[in-house]
């Protein structure tokens, strides 16, 4: 009975965080219930707020999207409203940009936040476009971020004031019965760098 009130609260108060977030218009609608999770543990480490995170984050209510994706809650954590999953389909079409507006040129901390389970793709391409060229990284989406259980940093990189930089999730060469995860990225200031 606590477990049930405890989820229904933070269900209540993360409505009510985001109320100015509106779901990405390209995306595809949740099509699970309202409070209805694999995992209700994982509810507690939900950022609600991406706005309450340290340094620039972008959500994917903000990202530019290639092809079809579909927003879901059923996984927690996640930042925001929810996070987009690629429906194992259109492989290698689609994608998820990032495109922050720093405040200032600079080193930062680049870090991808998805949730995880063995659902999730093992090999998914993150690409960073940053101010000395393109990085990209496969990520095991499966495994548990360190940071929060949401975040992973993918390295730090130089970037150019404004907005010249970005990060692309993208779903080529991943597994045909796995989903690729976007949800938010987070670039944080490295000082002394």
């Amino acid at each position: 009975m606590f477990s049930r009130l405890w989820l229904l609260l933070i269900c209540l108060t993360s409505a009510l965080a985001v109320e100015a977030l509106k779901p990405h218009p390209k995306a595809l609608p949740n099509t699970h219930a309202a409070g209805e999770v694999d995992r209700p543990e994982m509810v507690r480490f939900i950022v609600a707020d991406p706005a309450a995170l340290p340094g620039i984050v972008v959500d994917e209510t903000a990202a530019e999207l290639v092809g079809e994706w579909q927003y879901s809650t059923h996984t927690p954590p996640y930042v925001g409203i929810g996070y987009l999953h690629d429906m194992k389909a259109g492989k290698g079409t689609k994608s998820v940009t990032f495109m922050p507006d720093l405040p200032k040129a600079g080193w930062y901390e680049v870090r991808l936040a998805h949730c995880y389970n063995v659902r999730r793709a093992t090999n998914t391409p993150v690409t960073i476009h940053h101010a000395d060229g393109e990085t990209t990284l496969r990520i095991n989406q499966q495994e548990e971020p360190p940071h929060g259980r949401l975040f992973r940093t993918l390295g730090t990189f130089r970037f150019e004031k404004g907005r010249a930089g970005r990060v692309r999730v993208a779903n080529d060469g991943t597994e045909a019965d796995k989903v690729v995860i976007a949800d938010a990225v987070q670039f944080l200031p490295v000082a002394g760098k």
